[in-house]
């Protein structure tokens, strides 16, 4: 399959345009010539594991995939067969349901350290919103306080996070509108980090996943965890935050979106950093929110996403020097292809970010939109 290989995928990266004798931005350097044939066989795994395996490189990650993924119906077709196999699977598993704490221990409790490198000051794993923000702390507190302004806070209310993460919205709620937050998390590490975070303030933070929700709530936030929850479970989910949520209460879900439904994450992300992750589409949503919420709000900027990835990166870049002899060269290469891969996609738009405000039985006066 050699020869018919390499020249399939040539002619798809030369009309993408990231392939030349001469390398240029974004272009790719081919050093195993069994890359070819992979990629044709594997998709999206192949490409991946091929670059942490050194079979090629690529300076700007994040240039390729944005080039390779416009007017991807080529790109696509690559993965076709091994998209398939991975749907037939899905639909007779349910891995986000009975694995709910796997994505923390494998990825979220990779070290509190290493984040904080990363995430930086506001220790955020969620898009930032850069409208007015000149850099990633700002970005992220301007993205927490859009949360807050979009629910309403008042001093006094009783708020649950969902995938509190490190506890920073949390922290950032109960300091500047007054506001009692119990967050959960699937991850010990965060649950440790997020207690120490918000000592003092009225926060409780839990280690569980949403199943085991009670009480409550004048409102209801979850910011990046409705990625880990699975298609077949969307409702469940939903019905189990309508039941927590007070009857005039507003749930904000943010989550990252796909451009079309899939019943299956990419392979590569799945295998290697978020296992048993999907990323809803717009319809997967709608579906599950029938009879159970209103949708009030509906807020698109996928586009900050790339910024907030490019950032985390050039963090990572500036922390490698200090933890490589704790994670290795293979963890770096695959850290990489991951932040630079992830923010070409949503440069080119196959990924979103949404928030949704939602409500039980619909704003009596109407919801005013807050950007």
């Amino acid at each position: 399959m050699g020869l018919v290989a390499k020249k399939n995928i040539e002619d798809l990266l030369f009309r993408r345009d990231v392939l030349h004798d001469t390398p240029q931005e974004g272009d790719i350097q081919v050093h195993d010539q069994r890359f070819f044939d992979r990629v044709l066989i594997e998709g999206s795994l192949g490409l991946g594991e091929s670059y942490v395996e050194g079979w090629w490189d690529c300076e700007r990650i994040d240039i390729f995939i944005a080039k390779l993924l416009s007017g991807s119906h080529e790109a696509q077709s690559l993965a076709l067969w091994l998209q398939v196999m991975r749907n037939l699977e899905a639909r007779v598993t349910n891995r986000a349901r009975v694995r709910a704490y796997e994505v923390g221990a494998r990825h979220y409790d990779l070290g509190n350290d290493f984040y904080a490198g990363m995430l930086g000051r506001s220790m955020s794993y969620s898009c930032a919103y850069w409208r007015a923000a000149a850099n990633l702390d700002d970005a992220q507190e301007a993205k927490f306080d859009l949360v807050c302004r979009k629910l309403g806070l008042r001093p006094g209310q009783r708020i649950l996070d969902i995938g509190c993460g490190w506890g920073s919205f949390a922290r950032f709620a109960a300091r500047r509108y007054g506001v009692a937050v119990d967050g959960i998390t699937v991850s010990q590490q965060q649950a440790l980090y997020a207690r120490k975070l918000c000592a003092g303030l009225p926060v409780e933070i839990r280690y569980q996943d949403y199943h085991g929700i009670k009480g409550v709530y004048d409102h209801i936030v979850s910011i990046g965890m409705f990625e880990h929850v699975g298609y077949k479970n969307y409702r469940d989910y939903l019905r189990i935050v309508c039941d927590a949520l007070a009857p005039s209460g507003l749930f904000l879900l943010q989550t990252i979106g796909a451009w079309r439904t899939y019943q299956a994450f990419d392979p590569w992300l799945e295998k290697y950093i978020f296992p048993n992750a999907l990323v809803p589409s717009l319809r997967q949503i709608a579906d599950a929110l029938e009879g159970v919420f209103v949708l009030e709000d509906l807020h698109n900027f996928g586009r900050d996403y790339s910024h907030t990835l490019m950032a985390w990166y050039e963090n990572f870049e500036e922390l490698w020097a200090r933890v490589q002899g704790q994670y290795g060269p293979r963890f770096y290469r695959m850290w990489r292809y991951y932040l630079l891969s992830c923010a070409g996609s949503f440069r080119a738009r196959h990924n979103q970010l949404w928030q949704l405000v939602l409500s039980k039985n619909g704003v009596p006066d109407g919801y005013r939109s807050v950007r």
